[in-house]
């Protein structure tokens, strides 16, 4: 080759490499912003990041562009190393068109998604775009279509993290509501259908785009966003640190931590004490988490959203687990509407790729009242009783006080399918609390009695000797040990170990209808 020849090849490589330029990528250093290369160089192991698809480029001559360049098309694809494990990913670059996706660009993406399927490496889609590229019509928005679909093939095969760092607008903020996990940049990363303008004219409501859109807002209250991350850096060090947890694929187990294997088996008296004897006390779960997990460490997920429940990726000897617990600290740890459909989307996450589910129960039932109703809390309580149904990875449950009504069936029950269901001594299992059983049980009497609260507090006292501990549901097999708290992490470590190569067949079907 000659050397002008070659010259030519390197200017090429250069210009597609160079994204929107100087000035622009000075603008996205100013607004505290890493540019889409810094964020895949931070990502990626160091000069283990391969790209694809440099020179793709587009094909729609509208607008005159026919004659413009996007370089990368305004994204950056390819596949490398991340803790010596192989990831493929996507980073729009907004330097370069404000990221706009036109047909070429989702062209890029749905090809390195598909090259994620087809080796089994998780996908991780960094977001910072302005939305579709309005002079390529419905062109751009057939690659958005495409897009979708690839996330959906790629559900349950692989695992895939959205991060939005950026605006992430209309359309394209489907392709994060179809991942895993999404992780939202505080203050930086929009994620909206519609914006305040539209909005107004619309409605007439004025809100702002942080109260819209804003990370916050994500995963306080519509429980879309998973993570809420300080910055660029601190969003991929969520992303690196979820993969942790996981298997590269749903045919693969998750990995194994060699040196927490070692830890040695202890009780742990510290359980004893967490909970308060006083029944209508709270706690806060993530203490008896804390105290049954290798080295205290666990990761929450959606952490900020339905608080009366607690999912979590943990360790014990090593193994990953996912968990699910009541959360006594707020609103008694009760089951509604968002906390059951918190719960059975991570359940559903942990069965796909193979993470043993641990379930922590303090639950005094479902949450009563017309505006719970109204929301559907039979439809949206059943998808956790559906999700826990239907998982088959090793299911653990430990009882460790109240456990009442259909919510106690959805918290992982025997009948629904714990592998291993324990309890401690201070568990109560019955259809509901004392006092309420009681006025249904004895309302005539009680209503006839000379002294009806003193009937009222000695039936209480009966119905609590009986339910207010876990021995009638042993004796009807519904537990299969009565355990004393210090003891619960070797008995979740012992059922673990020999639960590890279960194996369990469904029924022959296309797939279940879970009531969405």
């Amino acid at each position: 080759m000659s050397v002008n020849k070659r010259k030519n090849l390197e200017a090429k490589i250069d210009t597609q490499r160079a994204m929107g330029g100087e000035a622009r990528l000075k603008k996205q250093a100013s607004a505290g912003k890493l540019n889409a290369r810094e964020r895949i160089e931070l990502l990626f192991d160091k000069d283990a990041f391969q790209e694809t698809n440099l020179f793709w480029r587009h094909r729609i001559s509208h607008f005159g562009l026919d004659s413009k360049e996007f370089p990368a098309q305004g994204v950056i694809t390819g596949y490398g190393k991340i803790e010596a494990r192989s990831v493929c990913a996507a980073s729009q670059d907004f330097t370069v068109s404000g990221g706009s996706v036109g047909e070429a660009t989702a062209d890029k993406i749905a090809q390195i998604m598909k090259q994620a399927l087809q080796t089994g490496t998780p996908f991780i889609f960094i977001n910072d775009s302005a939305g579709a590229r309005i002079q390529e019509g419905v062109a751009a928005l057939a690659g958005y279509g495409k897009i979708f679909h690839t996330n959906v093939m790629l559900s349950g095969v692989v695992p895939q993290i959205s991060i939005i760092a950026g605006p992430c607008a209309g359309g394209a903020s489907y392709s994060p509501a179809l991942t895993d996990f999404i992780i939202q940049v505080k203050n930086r990363g929009q994620l909206y259908i519609t914006g305040p303008s539209v909005i107004k004219e619309v409605t007439g409501e004025v809100i702002s785009l942080e109260d819209l859109g804003g990370a916050m807002t994500h995963a306080s209250k519509s429980g879309v966003s998973h993570f809420v991350a300080e910055d660029d850096e601190d969003a991929i060090r969520i992303a690196k640190r979820i993969l942790s947890f996981l298997p590269n694929n749903n045919l693969e187990d998750p990995p194994i931590v060699e040196e927490n294997t070692r830890i040695p088996r202890k009780a742990i008296p510290a359980l004893d004490s967490i909970i308060p004897d006083d029944p209508k006390k709270a706690y806060d779960v993530r203490e008896v988490i804390r105290a049954l997990v290798d080295h205290g460490d666990f990761l929450e997920v959606h952490e900020l959203f339905a608080p009366n429940i607690v999912v979590a990726f943990a360790r014990i000897e090593g193994r990953s687990i996912g968990i699910v617990a009541n959360q006594p600290a707020v609103r008694a740890g009760i089951l509604d509407c968002d906390a059951s459909d918190k719960a059975a989307r991570f359940v559903r996450f942990c069965d796909a790729f193979n993470i043993p589910l641990v379930t922590l129960v303090d639950v005094p039932g479902y949450m009563p009242g017309s505006q719970q109703e109204s929301m559907g809390i039979i439809r949206h309580g059943a998808k956790l009783l559906y999700a826990f149904s239907e998982a088959s990875v090793p299911k653990l449950t430990v009882v460790m006080r109240k456990a009442y009504g259909g919510a106690y069936i959805a918290m992982c029950s025997k009948t629904i399918g714990a592998d291993a269901c324990a309890a401690w001594p201070s568990a109560e299992i019955a259809v509901m609390g004392a006092s309420g059983a009681v006025q249904v049980l004895y309302a005539k009497e009680l209503k006839a009695a000379q002294d009806p609260k003193a009937l009222s507090s000695e039936k209480i006292n009966e119905y609590q000797e009986k339910f207010a501990n876990p021995y009638e549901s042993a004796s009807l097999g519904l537990l299969d040990a009565i355990i004393h708290a210090q003891d619960t992490r070797n008995y979740l470590a012992h059922a673990l170990s020999a639960l590890q190569a279960k194996r369990e067949r469904l029924p022959s079907k296309k797939h279940g209808n879970i009531p969405l």
